[in-house]
């Protein structure tokens, strides 16, 4: 019986690890024969359930075995990210509530009211 060899290509393509959680794009790596650095995280190897948001190289290049493959879990300022969340234009008409609050009645006519007592000493 001869032993088994593994196949090692001296080139090995990049897995395309955006979307996926710290510690299956590491496992993802490692099976490829890569390995992973996080330039935002100097506790990577800690890092568990963040998600990779961008990498290089590019997934499908080629590289030598054994690289090293940078991947960063935050935008960078002006990369991304939510934009802006406050409402803008156009802005709803003015007095949506009170119109529907109006007395019934003819337009623009006062409905008496009635009167109220003040409440005062004794």
């Amino acid at each position: 019986m001869t032993p088994r060899t593994l196949d090692r290509t001296p080139e090995v393509r990049v897995p395309r690890l955006v979307g996926l959680m710290a510690v299956d794009a590491r496992e993802s790596a490692r099976a490829r024969g890569l390995h992973l650095e996080a330039p935002d995280r100097p506790d990577f190897h800690l890092t568990v359930v963040e998600y990779v948001v961008r990498q290089y190289p590019q997934p499908g290049a080629e590289v030598p075995r054994d690289s090293l493959v940078h991947v960063w879990f935050d935008f960078g300022e002006g990369d991304g990210g939510g934009g802006v969340r406050e409402p803008r234009g156009p802005v709803p008409p003015g007095g949506g509530l009170q119109r529907e609050l109006d007395e019934p009645g003819a337009p623009g006519t006062a409905v008496p009211r009635a009167a109220t007592a003040t409440l005062g000493p004794p």
